[in-house]
Protein backbone atom coordinates (compact mmCIF):
# COMPACT_ATOMS: atom_id res chain seq x y z
CA UNK A 1 0.00 0.00 0.00
CA UNK A 2 1.10 3.36 -0.60
CA UNK A 3 1.61 6.30 1.75
CA UNK A 4 -0.42 9.31 0.90
CA UNK A 5 2.18 11.95 0.06
CA UNK A 6 2.15 15.28 2.28
CA UNK A 7 0.80 18.32 0.19
CA UNK A 8 3.52 20.92 -0.56
CA UNK A 9 4.62 23.47 2.12
CA UNK A 10 4.20 27.36 0.84
CA UNK A 11 5.04 30.40 3.04
CA UNK A 12 2.07 32.63 3.28
CA UNK A 13 2.95 36.16 4.47
CA UNK A 14 1.11 38.18 7.20
CA UNK A 15 -1.25 40.35 5.62
CA UNK A 16 0.32 44.20 5.84
CA UNK A 17 -3.12 45.44 5.61
CA UNK A 18 -4.75 46.93 8.23
CA UNK A 19 -8.35 47.87 8.42
CA UNK A 20 -8.62 51.10 9.02
CA UNK A 21 -12.64 50.91 8.54
CA UNK A 22 -15.25 49.04 10.10
CA UNK A 23 -17.43 46.54 8.69
CA UNK A 24 -20.57 48.32 9.40
CA UNK A 25 -21.95 51.87 9.26
CA UNK A 26 -21.26 53.78 12.83
CA UNK A 27 -22.47 56.82 14.03
CA UNK A 28 -20.41 59.94 14.89
CA UNK A 29 -19.89 58.83 18.51
CA UNK A 30 -18.86 55.12 17.07
CA UNK A 31 -16.83 56.13 14.23
CA UNK A 32 -14.83 58.85 16.58
CA UNK A 33 -14.16 56.22 19.12
CA UNK A 34 -13.30 53.66 16.20
CA UNK A 35 -10.63 55.85 14.67
CA UNK A 36 -9.01 56.75 17.88
CA UNK A 37 -8.78 53.38 19.27
CA UNK A 38 -7.20 51.77 15.74
CA UNK A 39 -4.85 55.25 16.29
CA UNK A 40 -3.62 53.95 19.64
CA UNK A 41 -3.69 50.26 19.36
CA UNK A 42 -3.30 47.27 16.46
CA UNK A 43 -6.78 45.16 16.33
CA UNK A 44 -6.35 43.20 13.70
CA UNK A 45 -7.71 39.19 14.23
CA UNK A 46 -11.35 38.89 13.31
CA UNK A 47 -12.95 39.05 17.04
CA UNK A 48 -11.07 41.91 18.09
CA UNK A 49 -12.22 44.11 15.02
CA UNK A 50 -15.76 42.67 15.77
CA UNK A 51 -16.12 43.18 19.26
CA UNK A 52 -14.63 46.70 18.65
CA UNK A 53 -17.27 47.18 16.26
CA UNK A 54 -19.94 46.13 18.36
CA UNK A 55 -18.27 48.29 21.49
CA UNK A 56 -18.49 51.51 19.18
CA UNK A 57 -22.24 50.76 17.75
CA UNK A 58 -23.40 50.27 21.11
CA UNK A 59 -21.62 53.83 22.03
CA UNK A 60 -24.06 55.20 19.11
CA UNK A 61 -26.84 53.97 21.35
CA UNK A 62 -25.92 54.78 24.30
CA UNK A 63 -25.67 58.40 23.01
CA UNK A 64 -29.17 58.34 21.56
CA UNK A 65 -30.56 56.93 24.69
CA UNK A 66 -28.55 60.07 26.55
CA UNK A 67 -29.97 62.69 24.24
CA UNK A 68 -33.27 61.48 25.01
CA UNK A 69 -33.07 61.88 28.84
CA UNK A 70 -31.36 65.04 28.42
CA UNK A 71 -34.23 66.37 26.31
CA UNK A 72 -37.25 64.21 28.13
CA UNK A 73 -35.41 64.76 32.05
CA UNK A 74 -33.97 62.13 34.19
CA UNK A 75 -37.77 61.61 35.62
CA UNK A 76 -41.04 61.44 33.70
CA UNK A 77 -44.26 61.90 34.83
CA UNK A 78 -46.91 58.92 35.01
CA UNK A 79 -50.14 57.83 35.57
CA UNK A 80 -48.12 56.86 39.02
CA UNK A 81 -46.48 60.14 39.42
CA UNK A 82 -42.64 60.54 38.84
CA UNK A 83 -40.56 57.53 37.64
CA UNK A 84 -37.09 57.06 36.31
CA UNK A 85 -36.80 57.81 32.57
CA UNK A 86 -36.76 54.37 31.05
CA UNK A 87 -33.73 54.97 29.23
CA UNK A 88 -31.62 55.99 32.00
CA UNK A 89 -31.16 52.17 32.82
CA UNK A 90 -30.31 51.28 28.98
CA UNK A 91 -27.89 53.73 28.67
CA UNK A 92 -26.24 52.29 31.79
CA UNK A 93 -26.36 49.51 30.44
CA UNK A 94 -24.64 50.31 27.27
CA UNK A 95 -22.19 52.09 28.98
CA UNK A 96 -21.55 49.02 31.31
CA UNK A 97 -21.29 46.90 27.62
CA UNK A 98 -18.41 49.23 26.60
CA UNK A 99 -16.51 49.81 29.38
CA UNK A 100 -16.54 45.22 29.84
CA UNK A 101 -15.70 44.46 26.68
CA UNK A 102 -12.78 47.52 26.21
CA UNK A 103 -11.39 45.82 29.11
CA UNK A 104 -11.40 42.44 27.47
CA UNK A 105 -9.68 43.82 24.56
CA UNK A 106 -7.09 44.86 26.88
CA UNK A 107 -8.01 48.67 25.77
CA UNK A 108 -7.73 49.71 29.16
CA UNK A 109 -4.03 49.64 29.32
CA UNK A 110 -1.49 52.07 28.18
CA UNK A 111 -1.03 51.99 24.13
CA UNK A 112 2.27 50.93 22.79
CA UNK A 113 4.51 53.72 22.67
CA UNK A 114 8.07 53.84 20.63
CA UNK A 115 11.10 52.69 22.56
CA UNK A 116 14.26 55.34 23.30
CA UNK A 117 14.52 58.54 23.97
CA UNK A 118 11.76 60.87 23.38
CA UNK A 119 12.21 63.46 20.90
CA UNK A 120 14.38 66.69 21.83
CA UNK A 121 15.19 65.22 24.86
CA UNK A 122 19.22 66.27 24.45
Amino acid sequence: MKKPSKPALKIVSASTATTTQPSRNLGKHGLALWNKINSEYEIEDAGGVEVLVQICSTLDRAESLAAEVDRDGPVVMTKHGLKEHPALRAELGCRAFITRNLQRLGLNLEPLKNVGRPPGAR
